[in-house]
């Protein structure tokens, strides 16, 4: 059982709102008309262990979800892609959550990396291609 909570009739979204993909993102998640959870990392600790849980879900080593060309990693580790181990990439994403790679929508079970706002829109409607649309009167 994870620490994040997880439901079909809502999208939890893992998100910098100061980064231009985070308020883009933010604006299409909006625009969705579901029940929406949103987590602006700038503003809320995210924690290890919810760190570990982003990654298992989108399915990716959690040096993913450092963005290495983002300024402050450069300041901090040099321009050259570096090689850190699992605890290492995590307190990385605990102190500087800035250098957050891209958004995370969960819904239920699944979850989405979110690499251009327009991925999202995709999201929703893989969720309701097969819900069946209520039958509107043609005018």
């Amino acid at each position: 059982m994870g620490i994040i909570a997880k439901d079909d009739n809502q999208i939890t979204l893992y998100y910098n709102s100061e980064t231009s993909i985070g308020k883009q993102t933010l604006g299409y998640v909006e625009s969705s008309e579901r029940e929406i959870l949103t987590v602006d990392i700038s503003k809320t600790k995210v924690t290890g262990t919810q760190w570990t849980e982003l990654a298992a879900g989108v399915q990716i080593p959690i040096r993913e979800l450092v963005d290495q060309d983002h300024p402050e990693f450069k300041k901090a580790y040099g321009s050259q892609k570096v090689d850190l181990d699992e605890h290492d990439w995590l307190r990385i994403l605990e102190k500087t959550p800035s250098v957050l790679a891209y958004p995370i929508a969960i819904q239920g079970k699944r979850f989405l990396a979110i690499k251009n706002p327009s991925d999202f829109a995709k999201f929703i409607e893989s969720d309701s291609a097969g819900i069946e649309k209520p039958y509107k009167k043609p005018k």
